[in-house]
């Protein structure tokens, strides 16, 4: 695999980095992704530790040296914008961004979140799935906007809510789908297959009415 041919790729990430250890091994198996670097917001994140065993190059950028909230997000895309990388996945990063940081980014950064947008922006996601009652929860992966977990949805995977289900089951049961959802859409976005244009997601040359969904490992349309 020659560099050419490789899409370099940037990930943020503040926990234990579970989504990051799925690009990894999607890589090792034959994604044309170039790992450039890895971001944190927190030292002792273990996605970090991930990276490091990986030989990817990490970054720990600690908020509290900034004066506002804006000046810390454009050093961050500075120092990311530095690694080459053309395409930046955020991979549980907990923060807000800035619009000034995420703007010049539209259209290669994108974002996983457990909930089927745009259902249960923010945090507690599975909690508020089973409060509402319903009857399926899932994941999306979407390219990132200045609105907390906006922008245009790719892709979703789906799973049934069980009546037994707890915040904890359903985190359990969902996360695996996160680690396929996630490198196929980056698969995707490699290969050329889909971008977001000036009306929407571009797939294989037709707007994306619709989020795709998994279906084992690959995406299709709903």
């Amino acid at each position: 695999m020659t560099e050419r041919s490789t899409l370099p790729v940037a990930v943020l990430a503040s926990g234990r980095g579970s989504n990051l250890q799925a690009l990894i091994r999607a890589r090792d198996a034959g994604l044309p992704i170039d790992l450039r670097l890895v971001a944190s917001d927190r030292a002792e994140a273990p996605a970090l530790r991930h990276a490091e065993a990986a030989g990817i190059a990490t970054l720990a950028l600690d908020p509290a040296g900034y004066a506002t909230r804006r000046d810390y997000d454009l050093e961050l895309f500075r120092r990311v914008a530095e690694s080459g990388a053309k395409l930046l996945v955020l991979a549980g990063f907990m923060r807000i961004l800035d619009a000034d940081a995420v703007n010049p980014w539209r259209g290669r950064m994108i974002n996983v979140h457990p909930s089927l947008l745009p259902k249960y922006r923010g945090l507690h996601t599975h909690r508020r799935a089973l409060e509402a009652g319903d009857a399926e929860h899932g994941a999306s992966v979407h390219f990132v906007s200045p609105e907390l977990d906006g922008g245009p949805v790719i892709a979703q995977a789906r799973i049934d809510v069980r009546p037994d289900d707890t915040e904890t089951t359903l985190a359990e049961r969902l996360l695996p789908l996160e680690h396929r959802l996630l490198p196929a859409a980056v698969a995707l976005i490699a290969s050329g297959r889909l971008h977001l244009g000036e009306r929407g997601i571009v797939f294989d040359d037709v707007p994306l009415t619709s989020p795709l969904r998994l279906e084992d490992a690959c995406l299709k349309p709903a």
